[in-house]
């Protein structure tokens, strides 16, 4: 093991200097600020060009022709007439001072850019010519103005660091004027740096406002896509449960059926007393497997679900009970239904459970009429409710349309097509369509 020789004063590292990191702190910050200034936060877009109505859509570019067409022969005819500039030198520096607030609709920070050097040279100009005595320096009346509504612009689309340094530029630049020829300057070089601050908080609150509400509208679609899905597979593992259910009553008849065979018909070959055997472990072994699971699926300790799943043999108790939950409810149930199988016959009762409780929950009181009707293919399900009648508010303003997906699940599981949506008189439908061989191909689905 080797050790390093002990360092002597001189080269034990010091610490820093709090003024250097200060003045380090005040470099990065010079250089974020001046990356700021130079490359703008945002793509080229206008603000409202999200907006779905076209108008919309066009009000960025009618305002900055509007402010154009009113600044350019305002600033042209001030220079003119009220400080005796010429006229091709007064038509240059108006045009430079207005022309760029057509591109305040998609890049404000490159406009400012170079209405700012205009108006300082303006300023300068200005200077040139005798002082008059309703002239206003080094800021005249229209630039003044025309300046605030380009620092309204950076605001609402310009990072908070960008805002503050385009702020600070303009007080300097004012101050620096107002020092170089006090005699002129009249009250303007300080006015410039006010409103332009309340401009900047004020569209930068707008700004920020905006931010704010995009990124909750984010949220929000993040957050109800999430429950869709957790929903969606809270759904699935519902019907896996009840699958198992179905599935391991066929699995027990079978297993019975192949052990009890030897005993039932006699003069049984030895190979097929061998064969009945192993369909009857395979069952066994299935039915085993099939436990398992439902084990995992039932880990949250629910005990309801161990009873035996519902039918349509149910359905009659459930519109009763809703009968005495409050809601007028009439059940059609045809009298002659052929052999339902298991999976179809768990799934009507869920969608007419699920149907009710729709109803409950965002139209109590509506009429509600459930028929349950079979061609001998196909079982049909139809759910419809007329709008509610009672003064009272619904249990809930605004559905999620969360228990319709585990309608849709189901009838998918079955080969089914399932159609809901709203009445033209204010109701609710559910028509779903189960057919009842399940080797038949699924229909097409209706919605």
């Amino acid at each position: 093991m080797t050790t390093s020789p002990p360092r002597t004063p001189a080269e034990t590292p010091r610490p820093q200097p709090a003024a250097d990191g200060l003045v380090s702190a005040a470099r990065r910050n010079l250089r974020k600020s001046a990356h700021g200034l130079s490359h703008p936060s945002h793509p080229p877009v206008p603000p409202l060009a999200g907006a779905r109505k076209r108008w919309r859509r066009l009000v960025p570019y009618v305002v900055v022709l509007a402010l154009t067409a009113l600044f350019l022969p305002v600033t042209l005819t001030v220079l003119t007439n009220q400080y005796g500039v010429a006229d091709a030198l007064a038509g240059l520096l108006a045009v430079a001072q207005t022309a760029p607030l057509l591109m305040l609709a998609h890049r404000p920070l490159q406009a400012w850019w170079i209405i700012f050097p205009a108006d300082i040279l303006g300023a300068l100009v200005l200077l040139g010519y005798p002082s008059q005595p309703m002239g206003i320096w080094p800021w005249p009346p229209p630039t003044l103005i025309c300046y605030f509504f380009v620092m309204l612009a950076v605001a609402l689309r310009e990072t908070r660091r960008t805002v503050i340094s385009v702020w600070a530029l303009t007080a300097a630049a004012s101050l620096v004027l107002h020092l170089s020829a006090t005699d002129r300057s009249n009250g303007t070089s300080a006015l410039l740096p006010a409103f332009s601050a309340v401009f900047m908080v004020i569209g930068a609150v707008i700004r920020e406002r905006g931010v704010a509400q995009r990124r909750l509208a984010e949220q929000e679609t993040i957050n109800e896509a999430e429950r869709a899905q957790r929903t969606l597979l809270e759904e699935r593992t519902r019907i896996a449960r009840e699958l198992h259910d179905v599935v391991a009553h066929h699995m027990s008849v079978i297993t019975v059926q192949a052990d009890s065979a030897p005993y039932r018909i006699s003069g049984l070959p030895e190979q097929a007393h061998e064969e009945f055997a192993a369909i009857a472990a395979s069952a066994r072994e299935s039915l085993t497997e099939m436990r398992r699971l439902l084990t995992v699926l039932r880990s949250d300790g629910t005990e309801g679900e161990r009873a035996p799943q519902p039918g349509l043999d149910r359905v009659q108790q459930l519109v009763e009970a809703t009968v005495r939950a409050g809601l007028p409810a009439e059940l059609s149930l045809s009298a002659r239904l052929p052999d339902v199988p298991q999976a179809v016959d768990l799934s009507a009762y869920r969608i007419v459970q699920e149907a009710l409780a729709n109803v409950l929950r965002h139209a109590p009181g509506a009429r509600t009429r459930i028929s349950i009707t079979s061609d001998g293919a196909h079982l049909t399900v139809l759910v419809v409710n007329d709008r509610a009648e009672q003064p009272d508010s619904p249990l809930e303003a605004t559905g999620t349309g969360h228990g319709l997906v585990g309608m849709r699940e189901r009838v998918r599981l079955t080969g089914g097509t399932l159609d809901t949506g709203p009445l033209p008189d204010g109701g609710f439908r559910v028509a779903a369509r189960l057919p009842l061989d399940p080797a038949a191909p699924p229909a097409p689905e209706d919605s």
